[in-house]
């Protein structure tokens, strides 16, 4: 189970630390909204980590044949919702008026909005799962052939979560803090259209070969 834990740990944290598009939409987010907020956003990428790591424990083998052809088409799907995640937040940007209350709602998601929004865009990347499939196939924490599969199976996607979850949070701990520093309508608004450039040039990447 030890096994099982420090792996599950050391995968979160693998996958969720490289910041990327998604990471930089969540600092964004949380800068423009509040710690709550944000907070939910970051437990929607979490949980999209910890369900991958449960279908990488549960399919093995057999998901990577079945995703592998869709990989590509998803990737896209992921890159296209996150260029109009950058869009939007450029135009609220700039149509909103000067004032703080203009800027905070109702044109910013809010907390149960936040996490299906980020839920949904982590789950659009299929090359999570097979990150984590090759991790756990063989003779790997969690793996089929492992003395303490079941128990290992259940240890190592709690500990998945549980890692993406600190550094996701620690990433809208800093939009907060960020938010604070930025305070105004003036400060929200270059943060929003410094992270829509941001947002849009790593999402024109996925898109790349």
């Amino acid at each position: 189970m030890r096994a099982a834990l420090v792996a599950g740990l050391l995968a979160g944290w693998g996958v969720a630390v490289p910041v990327g598009a998604v990471g930089a939409y969540l600092v964004a987010l949380t800068a423009r909204t509040s710690l709550r907020t944000g907070a939910c956003a970051a437990l929607g990428v979490a949980t999209a980590d910890g369900l991958y790591a449960v279908l990488a424990t549960l399919g093995g083998n057999g998901l990577a044949p079945l995703l592998v052809p869709v990989a590509t088409p998803l990737r896209i799907a992921s890159a296209l919702v996150l260029l109009a995640l950058a869009v939007r937040t450029a135009v609220t940007a700039l149509r909103a008026p000067g004032t703080l209350a203009a800027l905070a709602a109702p044109t910013l998601p809010g907390p149960g909005r936040a996490f299906l929004t980020l839920l949904g865009i982590t789950l659009l990347n299929p090359l999570t799962v097979l990150y984590f499939a090759a991790l756990v196939l063989g003779d790997g924490p969690g793996g089929p052939d492992s003395p303490a599969g079941p128990l290992a199976r259940t240890v190592f996607p709690l500990a998945v979560f549980a890692a993406s979850a600190s550094w996701q949070l620690l990433l809208a701990l800093g939009g907060a803090l960020l938010g604070r520093t930025l305070a105004g309508a003036r400060g929200r608004r270059w943060t929003a259209l410094g992270s829509a450039a941001l947002v849009g040039w790593l999402a024109v990447r996925l898109l790349l070969p």
